[in-house]
């Protein structure tokens, strides 16, 4: 018995490490680009890279639309790059919006070790180029899946037009319990991005948009964040969404054409 035990504790120190020192491969599944790639799209737009302080660098791609009713400053989700990501500013720019997205770091063209920090830190860096060139009032933040507890952070350390939150988590932490519950992650895990913290702080109206079927982040992680600050946040609810298709639902089409018609007026 003894030695079972023994063996047990073995694998089970193992797999901690394993999951310490391997987790950016589990959370993360980059595309990356060299930097000689060219971006195609139907859609005009520019291409520009922000030399970060510490050596990093982040890629971006911008959209631009004639008389633009303003700005979406949109963070992507924990895969491939801004090449593929940059098929969503169709929604956005037929709204007569500007669109923007970056890759971050190790993702696309983007370069420089990726930290929690870090993340905050070049999300809010560009956020502050922006605002030099479109009003507060003119920003909206929509953070999809992983991007939405960095979208959140943004906003509660500004003052955009509006928070839109797409298939959202609690917090990094309370969803990678679901996975790895026998596992110490308060103690091992390197992303705590605490979405429920930051969304406390946001003083600008939040709208969240949750598929009912969403079986990597359960609708129930977007309910919770409502009860947070109930005042300030509307849930929507996509019936039969799953966490990659909301997209291919009119309804989806249908409340992001409201929310950028409320922004506008």
């Amino acid at each position: 018995m003894l030695k079972i035990i023994f063996i047990l504790a073995i694998i089970y120190v193992a797999l901690v490490v394993l999951v310490y020192v391997f987790q950016h491969y589990f959370f993360f599944r980059p595309e990356i680009l060299p930097s000689y790639f060219s971006f195609q799209y139907p859609f005009d737009f520019e291409e520009k890279t922000f030399e970060m302080e510490d050596g990093g660098s982040i890629n971006s791609i911008h959209f631009r639309v004639p008389n633009s009713r303003g700005l979406i400053y949109y963070f992507k989700g924990n895969s491939r790059s801004i090449k593929g990501w940059a098929k969503f500013a169709k929604d956005f720019i037929s709204n007569g919006y500007d669109f923007f997205m970056m890759d971050y770091r190790g993702f696309g063209k983007s370069r420089g070790k990726r930290t929690e920090s870090k993340l905050y830190n070049d999300s809010q860096h560009i956020y502050r180029w922006l605002e030099k060139q479109y009003p507060e009032d003119q920003i909206i933040i929509y953070g999809r899946s992983l991007g939405s507890g960095i979208a959140t952070r943004i906003a509660s350390w500004n003052d955009p037009k509006m928070l839109i939150l797409d298939s959202p988590y609690y917090s990094f932490y309370h969803n990678a319990r679901r996975w790895a519950f026998i596992l110490p992650l308060k103690w091992i895990l390197r992303y705590q991005i605490r979405t429920d913290q930051f969304i406390k702080q946001v003083n600008a109206p939040v709208f969240i948009i949750h598929g009912d079927k969403d079986r990597l982040i359960p609708i129930t992680d977007s309910r919770k964040l409502k009860d947070l600050k109930p005042e300030n946040i509307e849930l929507i609810e996509i019936e039969g969404g799953g966490h990659n298709n909301l997209p291919s639902f009119p309804e989806y089409h249908e409340h992001i054409y409201d929310l950028l018609q409320q922004a506008a007026d």
